[in-house]
Formats: structure tokens, sequence, C-alpha cells
């Protein structure tokens, strides 16, 4: 029964969106805000989608820490395709980051850079970061929420991938808080997944991580604080906590010394 739902949802939400994406190219013609209430529209349908076909709902924890008005950047988590369709309805006009070559992709891209997403050029590292504050700026002096996924890509629901250095520069030169948005979608619509599961997806906005810590810190109480939240929701759905590497034993160091330095 799963897998019919599944194919029966993986069939109209293609089929769907392709029709969307030609059928809709005017809107490519309006002022973007007009724009942008098309997309919740089409975002809307698909979640129509979701419920009906395969059973996924969703519930939003936390949102009395959403600041009331002003930039910052929503440190999110980035399990599935799910939560990229569900920003729109969590945060108020995201811009999100993306891939610079996204925008190269026809009729998605001009969407895209009409919603003025954020472009980075990942080439050299360094320009990679300059291209990420120069976009950036404009974004945050027009007071809309900026969107990072820290890992850099879709990780699974239990598996670990460090943190990238990405929010902690963009959290220093901007000047705003970072509020950690912790999920479990992973669980219901897995990445590279025909399979979609029903249940509910929990959406949880953790207290914001004000500016001024610096970035190595600000970095460090991300990660522990997104990584404790995330665990703690998938687990009570069923799923799997992370498994993170032990640290690097330095060879240097004697079995008694390094025994000795943790007693």
């Amino acid at each position: 029964m799963i897998y019919l739902r599944s194919l029966a949802f993986n069939v109209a939400f293609h089929v769907w969106t392709a029709i969307c994406c030609f059928g809709l190219l005017w809107m490519l013609l309006l002022p973007r805000p007009a724009m942008i209430h098309v997309v919740k529209w089409y975002l809307g349908t698909v979640g129509w989608l979701e419920r009906t076909l395969v059973g996924i709902r969703y519930e939003v924890r936390g949102r009395e820490h959403l600041p009331a008005s002003g930039s910052f950047l929503l440190a999110a988590k980035h399990q599935s395709a799910w939560e990229t369709m569900k920003l729109h309805f969590l945060v108020d006009d995201p811009a999100i980051i993306l891939k610079r070559e996204l925008l190269w992709i026809p009729i998605w891209g001009w969407y895209a850079a009409k919603a003025r997403m954020i472009p980075v050029d990942r080439g050299a590292r360094g320009r990679a970061i300059t291209s990420l504050i120069k976009n950036s700026k404009p974004v945050r002096d027009e007071g809309r929420p900026i969107v990072i996924f820290p890992q850099g890509t879709r990780v699974a629901a239990g598996a670990y991938r460090p943190y990238r250095i990405g929010v902690g520069v963009l959290y220093e030169s901007l000047d705003i808080p970072i509020v950690p948005m912790a999920l479990n979608a992973g669980l219901y619509w897995a990445r590279h997944s025909f399979i979609k599961r029903p249940g509910t997806v929990v959406v949880e906005f953790l207290p914001p991580i004000q500016p001024g810590l610096g970035r190595a810190k600000a970095m460090q109480l991300l990660e522990e604080q997104l990584e404790a939240a995330t665990d703690r929701i998938v687990v009570a759905a069923g799923g799997p906590a992370t498994v993170r590497p032990k640290p690097a034993v330095d060879s240097s160091v004697s079995p008694e010394k390094a025994a000795s330095a943790t007693s």
C-alpha cells in the first residue's frame, strides 16, 4: 500500500509541477511580491497532495522564538526536499542560499532568480565566501530571513556531517541572530527515496543565538543545540539517533597520558 500511495504521489507531483512550471510562466511578469503569492499557491497544492495521497502532515513548534521584525539567519536541518517546499509557510518571504548553478536551470532557475534567492559561487573558497557575504547583505537590509543549511547538503536522519563555515561567516558579517530549525522530515520523505511514508513531520524553532558572540562560539552553540533538538524529535518519532565520529586521538600522546587527561 505504501508503494502504491508513493507511486501515486510521485506521478502526481511531477506531472503537476511540470504543468505549473510551464503554465505559470506569465507570473514572471508580475512584481516579486505578487509572484510569491502564486508560488505559495503552488506549494499549497503540493501540500494537499502530500496529505491526501501519502498522509504526510506537519506540526510547528517554537514559533515564539522567531524575531518579530528584522532579518535573521534561519539555520535549518536539511534532510529532504520536503522542508524546501515548506519554508514559505514557516517564515515570511525567505531568501534561500543556493548554488549559483541552480539559477542556470531553465524555468526553475528563472523563478528562483525572480524570487531573489541568494546565489553563491562555490568555486574557490575565497570567492564563495565573498559572494555569500555580498549577495546576503541586500537581503538583510530588506529585513528578510536568510535560510542556510549549515551542513551544506541534505543529510539523512541519524547521519552525521560537519557544519560548514558559511553560517559562521554570515553571523559575524551581517550581525544578525541565528534561529536554529530542527526537524524530522527525513523519516517520512527521505532523500533519494521513492517511498514516502505517512506521519507528522515536526518542525521546531529553537531560541535565537544573538549576535556578538564570535564566529567560533556561535557555531559551537548552533551545532550542539540543533543536533540535540533534531535527535530528540527524530528519536521520539522512532528514528535513529545521530552517531557522531569519535575525536581523533593524537598519536604522539601515550595511552596512559590520554587516560589520565580524561579521568
